[in-house]
């Protein structure tokens, strides 16, 4: 466990009859941006407290970098952490607030920090009051991004974000990865996990379903091939992997590729082929493949 920077074995925590959590196993890298996936009620927000030392669990236990995360002061030596709700200090600018936090975390690169600053575009003259919740947000993220804390745990991290400010939020995060933190990265944006994680989890009701890099999660599912041809169509019948064939217009077909492409190549290799285009399904689509019809209400 101690080459990891978060793990956790049999995690679980139950709240009476209901199980929030069920026996995780989960094993974050050192230098790795890890997307853990989930719809509200999942259990991502009770996992997060339960990696963090802020709940305690009923079975099972978890570690930060090899410490025991109920060892709260020291398994927090080692990391930084932006909550789906931030709440700052209301009397306190946001330049006291990032000062403040400098001083009483694992240590903070001050150029960065303006630099970041600029880059997020934040007022920090303005007394926390003031600001949106897009405003807290980002002093919290700021504060994150320029630690030098060796793990950051990020929990909706773009909630109240513009477009723009989450395209600073993803370079932050590959920025913090080419410096070797690790990211652990609990998000419902599916664009944002696809646009910036190496490995992502899924989890549903309270399991863990799925552990694998973005390209091995779309590999789980179908592609979708549509061809135009002249004269007679393949015969795709009795193809390995290759499903759901059907007209996409004259001279068009379109079927599902859930196998190794060779024997479909090999069949339209006897026809004449004059286009072949492949779709590979986004990460949407895959999540919402493992929650079935509930998922996409």
């Amino acid at each position: 466990m101690t080459d990891s920077a978060l793990c956790a074995v049999q995690l679980t925590k139950r709240y009476g009859r209901l199980t929030a959590l069920d026996a995780l196993d989960l094993d974050v890298l050192p230098g790795e941006v890890f997307g853990f996936l989930g719809p509200n009620g999942a259990g991502k927000s009770t996992t997060i407290r339960l990696l963090l030392g802020l709940a305690r669990p009923t079975a099972g236990r978890a570690e930060v970098f090899g410490v025991d995360a109920a060892d709260v002061a020291r398994a927090h030596g080692h990391l930084a952490y932006v909550p789906a709700d931030v709440a700052l200090w209301p009397q306190l600018t946001g330049a006291e607030i990032l000062h403040l936090q400098a001083r009483t975390g694992p240590g903070t690169d001050v150029a960065y920090r303006d630099e970041l600053v600029e880059r997020f575009a934040l007022d920090v003259s303005k007394p926390a009051r003031t600001y949106s919740t897009g405003n807290r947000q980002k002093v919290a993220l700021v504060a994150a991004f320029a630690t030098r804390a060796p793990l950051l745990v990020l929990d909706e991290p773009t909630s109240g974000l513009d477009p723009l400010m989450e395209h600073e939020f993803r370079t932050a995060v590959r920025q913090a990865r080419d410096r070797g933190q690790t990211v652990f990265l609990s998000s419902h944006q599916l664009a944002e996990v696809e646009a910036v994680c190496d490995r992502v989890g899924i989890l549903r009701a309270g399991r863990l379903v799925e552990v694998a890099t973005i390209s091995d999660l779309r590999g789980l599912r179908r592609s979708e091939v549509t061809i135009s041809y002249t004269g007679t169509a393949p015969d795709l019948t009795m193809i390995p992997g290759v499903a759901a064939v059907q007209p996409a217009g004259d001279g068009q077909l379109q079927f599902t590729l859930t196998a190794a492409p060779a024997p479909a190549l090999r069949a339209l290799a006897a026809v004449d082929v004059t286009a072949l285009a492949v779709r590979e399904p986004s990460l949407e689509e895959i999540f919402l493949d493992y929650y079935g019809e509930q998922a996409s209400r």
